[in-house]
């Protein structure tokens, strides 16, 4: 075996191609990176019938049975989802979030018994995000459709967030819609996602004009 040949053995990964191309999808989930995916990779691989199967089986269902609302943008089994179905849900409070995460995050806190527009993110001009790229257009269409009286910007404190904030109260105070912001006691730069209850409850009790 020449020197050349013995390197290129050595630098030859050990992983099979099917596990780093698994590495590689787990690795590029928010939150994680190369050393953290692998860890999960080799623990699931150690418990393939009580772990990884199982998961498996349940992403399967997921992917095939999980549907985005098509009124708000939750998630859910049934169109329109659970939380648009329901009657006694004040119909005249219309809860505006960026993501879906954000909903839930109220929901656990059982703060809000209106309802909601997931927008699907915030604008961004660096990135080429406009108003076009978010559900704007079906939450303006929604004012008139549902009779909605006062419409709660819950969006994060970020530089984005807020623009979109302005921006949208723009748009919804030409329908003579009431419009209310959450209170900043939720932190500069932080998502709801990642708020205690406390700090949820007072930031929507202490919502202001906009």
């Amino acid at each position: 075996m020449g020197k050349q040949e013995g390197a290129e053995k050595r630098m030859k990964t050990p992983v099979h191609p099917r596990i780093d191309g698994l590495i590689q999808a787990i690795a590029r989930l928010p939150g994680l990176g190369p050393r953290s995916a692998r860890r999960i990779v080799l623990d699931l691989l150690a418990h393939r019938e009580s772990r990884m199967r199982p998961l498996a089986e349940l992403m399967r269902q997921v992917a095939d049975e999980i549907r985005e609302c098509p009124r708000c943008g939750n998630l859910d089994l049934a169109e329109p989802c659970t939380i648009c179905r329901d009657e006694r849900r004040q119909g005249h409070a219309l809860c505006v979030v960026e993501q879906v995460s954000d909903l839930w995050a109220l929901e656990r806190a059982g703060l809000h018994r209106g309802r909601y527009h997931v927008l699907g993110g915030v604008l961004n001009a660096l990135e080429g995000i406009g108003p076009k790229d978010l559900r704007i257009a079906p939450l303006v269409a929604r004012i008139d459709a549902e009779g909605v009286e006062e419409v709660i910007l819950a969006l994060s404190a970020t530089v984005d967030g807020q623009t979109t904030a302005h921006y949208l109260a723009e748009r919804l105070h030409e329908k003579g819609v009431r419009v209310t912001a959450i209170a900043h006691g939720v932190p500069v730069g932080g998502s709801l996602d990642y708020l205690d209850e406390g700090t949820l409850a007072a930031a929507l009790k202490d919502r202001r004009p906009v």
